[in-house]
């Protein structure tokens, strides 16, 4: 079975990210890796297959580049929940991993739409595959819809945002048509290892431009949106989305 496990990992993956894969299976967790959803400079994301036939995304992060320590600090320094920032490139990329997993369960048990998590261990994070037979959902980027269908997307990652704002205690962060799929006739969001806790300095900071990038996009293909400032106030339970829309 390993060596079928392993037929399309690249070199690139050291010795200590091979352990972790096989303990991954030893705990019956991961039972197959099939091929590449996406590879970045961060991460690459596997297609895979669990003991009970499911399909997983199992997200490999890369311990060998030190490329994007500077940007992985800034999120989490101020995050009440990482107390020490790791001088190890690699202890911080499984921090980075830990956190993202954390912040995926947060927003998941608060009923927003995002992969289901599973599991994390080392630099690999294991989650829902959002797709069919291996090929992924597409990005909000890479569809066409009509504004009808633009407005229900709008208007579900706002609520989705409140609800990751209020209940979670999350803010994204990062949020663009670029970490929104669409799957099942939903908007899933994803990429969430950068979100930060309601509590960061930075946090306000990070919401107004989530929130000023949807605007941007969706005024963009037609769709009329609310302000700025009404969006935050009903994101941060301030205001009433009544009216917003019309």
């Amino acid at each position: 079975m390993d060596e079928d496990l392993f037929k399309t990992v690249e070199e690139v993956f050291n010795s200590a990210t091979v352990s972790a894969v096989l303990e991954l299976c030893r705990r019956k967790v991961i039972y197959e890796l099939k091929g590449v959803i996406s590879a970045g400079k961060e991460s690459r994301v596997y297609w895979g297959k669990s003991f009970n036939n499911e399909d997983i995304a199992v997200k490999i992060y890369l311990t060998s580049t030190a490329e994007f320590r500077k940007s992985m600090v800034k999120y989490i320094m101020g995050d009440p929940r990482f107390k020490k920032i790791p001088k190890s490139t690699r202890k911080l990329v499984i921090m980075w991993a830990s956190k993202e997993f954390r912040n995926l369960r947060l927003m998941y048990d608060a009923g927003i739409t995002v992969p289901r998590p599973i599991a994390q261990y080392e630099n690999i994070l294991v989650m829902e595959f959002l797709g069919i037979d291996g090929v992924r959902a597409p990005l909000l980027k890479e569809v066409e819809l009509d504004v009808e269908e633009l407005r229900y997307v709008f208007k579900h990652l706002v609520d989705d945002i409140r609800r990751m704002y209020l209940y979670a205690g999350l803010v994204h962060g990062d949020l663009s048509e670029y970490n929104v799929m669409l799957y099942n006739g939903k908007p899933y969001i994803i990429d969430v290892s950068q979100a930060v806790k309601i509590s960061h300095p930075n946090a306000y900071d990070l919401l107004i431009r989530d929130v000023s990038n949807l605007i941007r996009y969706f005024n963009g293909l037609g769709v009329n949106t609310p302000s700025l400032e009404s969006m935050l106030n009903y994101i941060t339970g301030k205001g009433s989305l009544e009216d917003l829309m019309e």
